[in-house]
């Protein structure tokens, strides 16, 4: 069965963005590779150089997968067209990664019971990421 995994694009702090998530998920990088450690990498300008080229955090069976994109492409402009979504096994693992990655960002949703039977809740994090959270509430 294919797999589909996150790939983030980000305009330089690739680095800083990955550390934050590791701090809240927890776990080591699977891969982390620079643009300086390329071949043909000396006709790269040198701001780009230590730019992240490709990062992985490994979560659950995902993999959430990053990149610096170079001064010499198109830069990113965050927008509402997509979220990451994460399904919690536990309400205190919802709450615990809700505080964590909500840190320095912005609530656009509290954690609340909703209708469908789930603590759910949406925020942007301080990188301009927009995350939903959900837990479902075993059914009696």
């Amino acid at each position: 069965m294919a797999t589909i995994n996150t790939y983030l694009n980000f305009n330089g702090n690739t680095e800083d963005a990955f550390n934050f998530y590791k701090a809240a998920f927890g776990g080591d990088f699977a891969v982390i590779m620079r643009f300086g450690d390329t071949p043909g990498c000396e006709e790269m300008p040198e701001t780009d150089k230590n730019k992240i080229m490709h990062i992985a955090l490994p979560i659950g069976g995902n993999m959430l997968m990053g990149t610096d994109v170079p001064e010499t492409m198109e830069q990113v402009k965050n927008g509402t067209s997509m979220s990451i979504s994460i399904n919690t096994d536990s309400e205190q693992q919802t709450r615990d990664l809700f505080a964590k990655l909500s840190e320095g960002g912005k609530i656009q949703m509290p954690l609340d019971d909703m209708f469908w039977g789930a603590l759910y809740g949406m925020f942007t994090d301080k990188f301009g990421i927009q995350w939903m959270i959900n837990y479902e509430y075993e059914k009696k």
